[in-house]
């Protein structure tokens, strides 16, 4: 698996997704600048977690119209798996890559604990490891992961099977406990938990290798 990882500045998880992917799984892992508006041949793409831009205007919304996301729209539109991980789901949310958006958790105050979480859908490639219904931990770290959507689009999400991941005990107000959320397609995936830091059973467990597994599968023998 060659796996493209987008570098924004203020983003602090590009280095923890490369070691996931990387060091623990063995995938070949290319980091991108957010100037660079080419991508070499890759397998998947990953935005990962952090505070691109210091989170001004809204949460991802600088990021969203860096050079390298017309490239990320590109791949996502000719059928390439990507995946945003908390701040790279409100990237993709605020580039229109994925519907609702992200605001502050209902408390106002930054969440970071292990999380409980159950698969809502199969629809996502990355998802294909798990079965509807399975339950995960997965680590949670944010401050803005309200996932919010009207009444129309919640409706449109449940139809076409795009909630991919819900929480079980709602930490933060998202409406209908959703953690996660894909595109009609399923090849672009959006959560606010963080697998790459639940690949290892020295940091806490493995369930987030299940994730990326399910993404090998999709793809087929590594290349």
């Amino acid at each position: 698996m060659h796996v493209g990882i987008a570098i924004f500045p203020g983003a602090n998880c590009d280095r923890d997704v490369g070691w996931a992917l990387g060091g623990s799984m063995g995938w070949r892992v290319t980091f991108l600048w957010h100037q660079e508006a080419a991508l070499p041949k890759l397998d998947a793409l990953i935005l990962p977690g952090g505070f691109s831009y210091g989170d001004y205007l809204r949460c991802g919304a600088i990021a969203s119209s860096a050079p390298l996301l017309r490239a990320v729209a590109d791949f996502a539109a000719a059928g390439g798996p990507v995946l945003g991980i908390c701040n790279g789901f409100q990237v993709l949310t605020e580039a229109g890559l994925l519907p609702g958006g992200l605001t502050r958790n209902q408390g106002l105050h930054f969440i970071c604990r292990d999380q409980p979480l159950q698969v809502a859908s199969q629809r996502s490639l990355w998802l294909h490891q798990y079965a509807v219904g399975d339950s995960l931990t997965l680590p949670i770290a944010h401050g803005e992961g309200c996932y919010q959507i009207d009444g129309p689009g919640l409706r449109q999400l449940e139809d076409n099977g795009q909630v991919a991941l819900r929480y079980l005990g709602n930490p933060n107000g998202s409406i209908d406990g959703i953690a996660g959320v894909s595109n009609r397609t399923g090849n672009v995936l959006g959560l606010m938990p963080h697998p790459e830091r639940a690949c290892d059973q020295a940091t806490g467990g493995t369930d987030g290798q299940v994730l990326f597994q399910g993404l090998a599968k999709w793809v087929g023998p590594i290349t």
